[in-house]
């Protein structure tokens, strides 16, 4: 290839352009919008997901290395572009309104050996409560449908536009070949009316009629290889967005959500009124 191969090149397209028809200018005019919705989409989805791969990465950091899954939210942190952490707000929002709007105390009883001596000397030990605020099962539903419908909302945010990418990989080569198909046409229209098939008279009108294929391939290559990559990207930021919402769902269920049996229930129910029940001399010094 010689230096003078591009502005041959270029001659050779401007030559091409100049005897196209208007109909395959109006082609051109129409793959070249195309081509610039195209490339706006490369650019912007292409920061947005380097964004979003870049977040994602420190805000999972940081998330596996909290031992409270609200920890993130209480501290205040925030990892902007993060799919993921949209979900885990939304999620933690949610799991705060349920835990002060809905809570259900769970108190929890355990012996604890007493050091203070006793006027008899005999070893003794006393019930330790703590009380624990919770939401039931049904206020847990509430937080996981918020955590899929972020989820899904975060999905869909990655795929929009691609749509445009998928468009131009398509359609670009075609509407260019309709150009060039029309352009064969009117050539050789133009030789039939004109009684002339010489390569002189044919060469004009078939260069600008092979000029939208080549528009149209400029179009479509592109928009293939971006294509191609951001649905392999979106595919697996999506994927781990699909885990990291099973995973935190599972840590918020362990951590705040009253998974007590029926029985459990009954049984502290029952605990509480033998507590709050007077003793045997209370019982008797009532009936006397």
């Amino acid at each position: 290839m010689t230096p003078l191969t591009p502005v041959l090149a270029s001659g050779a397209l401007r030559f091409a352009f100049e005897k196209a028809t208007t109909e395959g200018k109006i082609t051109i005019w129409v793959l070249i919008i195309v081509s610039v919705f195209s490339w706006t989409v490369i650019i912007t989805k292409s920061r947005q997901l380097l964004r979003a791969i870049k977040m994602s990465k420190r805000f999972y950091k940081s998330y596996r290395a909290t031992r409270d899954p609200l920890e993130i939210a209480r501290r205040a942190e925030e990892f902007d572009g993060a799919p993921a952490y949209e979900v885990y707000y939304t999620g933690a929002e949610e799991t705060e309104y349920q835990l002060k709007n809905n809570p259900v105390k769970v108190i929890s009883t355990k012996r604890v050996h007493s050091d203070v001596p006793t006027a008899t000397g005999a070893e003794t030990d006393h019930l330790a409560r703590q009380i624990t605020t919770k939401m039931s099962l049904s206020s847990f539903d509430s937080v996981k449908v918020s955590l899929e419908r972020v989820a899904s909302a975060q999905a869909m945010a990655l795929e929009k536009g691609m749509i445009v990418l998928s468009t131009a990989v398509a359609g670009g080569p075609f509407i260019g070949l309709l150009g060039t198909v029309w352009g064969v046409m009117e050539t050789f229209s133009g030789i039939a009316r004109a009684n002339s098939a010489s390569l002189t008279a044919m060469a004009p009108g078939v260069a600008g009629a092979l000029i939208a294929t080549v528009v149209g391939l400029f179009v479509a290559i592109p928009a293939m290889f971006a294509y191609n990559y951001m649905v392999t990207t979106i595919r697996a930021i999506t994927q781990e967005l699909d885990n990291f919402t099973a995973e935190y769902a599972t840590a918020l269920e362990h951590k705040y959500v009253d998974n007590r049996s029926l029985v459990d229930e009954l049984k502290e129910v029952f605990g509480q009124q033998q507590q709050n029940a007077p003793f045997p001399f209370e019982m008797a010094a009532l009936t006397q």
